[in-house]
């Protein structure tokens, strides 16, 4: 059943979230990525024991058990989903794990890691059911509560999964989360350590890593198909590029997963020359401007910081 909303035009939107060459798969990053060498107690986090199973186990984002074909760790590239289609491959074969980034799927939703992704993590939930896979996000979230109903626990399911991630790649620099990580380390070892989910409920809280996670749609996605973005909010990333993709997440161009259903004739479904915005830092609201190249280097700085915290 078609949702009922504004008709969302192509000429709405006359510049992308992401560059052409992301959209058409052929892009580079300008430099390496790389997370330190993890201790012997973090090598096993969320996302290396969901994609280390022959089938992925969908408790910790779905909490329901895959139907499908068996896990398989073999790449496949999406040639035949080019373009703005190019989720659709993994929303169609999720056991092919194309390119090796599905984490997790089940009969109903799909979890990948974002190919291009603007921060620490990004990873992208997308959903299986056709009757919405090429709905416009703001309109079916706004025009279909029983899937808003559905989708709101499972992100944030995902948000948690997102923040462990967090934990693991940046916990041994943080200076709150300093408790955790030493209890942690007297637990892992001692003589008969606990399984990975046993370990919250023994430990410190530490860092709340989940307040690092935000969620939320484009208002003109890049990508035909349905997608809900989870990400860090550090965007610190080789994949971020330009003013357009700082923007895309850190202006009202994203709308947040807790900000729907939006009022009928909201502007939010509008939100006219998005790129030529002012660029403020996510942490300190500093206002760069247009001048991306400064705003990359404080936010080089910012990070460094925000780790420590």
């Amino acid at each position: 059943m078609a949702s009922k909303g504004p008709v969302i035009r192509a000429d709405d939107a006359p510049d992308e979230a992401i560059t052409g060459e992301e959209i058409i798969g052929d892009a580079v990053p300008q430099v390496s990525a790389g997370s330190g060498t993890p201790t012997a107690h973090q090598s096993r986090n969320a996302f290396a024991e969901l994609m280390s199973k022959s089938k992925p186990s969908a408790k910790a984002v779905t909490g329901n058990t895959n139907k499908g074909k068996p896990w398989s760790r073999t790449s496949s590239s999406p040639k035949n989903f080019d373009g703005r289609d190019g989720l659709g491959i993994y929303i169609q074969h999720p056991e092919r794990n194309p390119e090796g980034r599905v984490i997790d799927y089940d009969d109903e939703f799909v979890v990948i890691q974002d190919k291009f992704p603007k921060a620490s993590v990004h990873l992208l939930l997308l959903p299986r059911d056709p009757s919405l896979t090429l709905e416009h996000p703001l309109v079916t979230l706004s025009n279909n509560p029983a899937f808003l109903a559905k989708l709101k626990p499972r992100v944030e399911r995902l948000k948690l999964l997102a923040a462990r991630e967090l934990r693991r790649k940046y916990g041994l620099s943080s200076a709150a989360d300093a408790p955790y990580q030493r209890a942690l380390e007297d637990l892992m070892s001692g003589p008969d350590p606990p399984l990975p989910a046993e370990r919250d409920s023994l430990l410190p809280q530490g860092r709340d890593w989940s307040r690092e996670i935000i969620s939320g749609v484009h208002t003109h996605p890049s990508m035909n198909h349905l997608h809900i973005h989870v990400l860090s909010r550090d965007m610190h990333s080789p994949w971020l590029k330009k003013k357009n993709h700082y923007l895309s997440f850190n202006s009202s161009f994203l709308v947040g997963l807790d900000e729907f259903p939006l009022e009928e004739g909201s502007p939010r479904f509008h939100p006219g020359d998005w790129p030529s915005w002012d660029m403020k830092c996510w942490r300190c609201e500093k206002n760069f401007g247009n001048k991306f190249k400064p705003l990359q280097e404080h936010l080089d700085d910012e990070f460094d910081e925000w780790k420590k915290v």
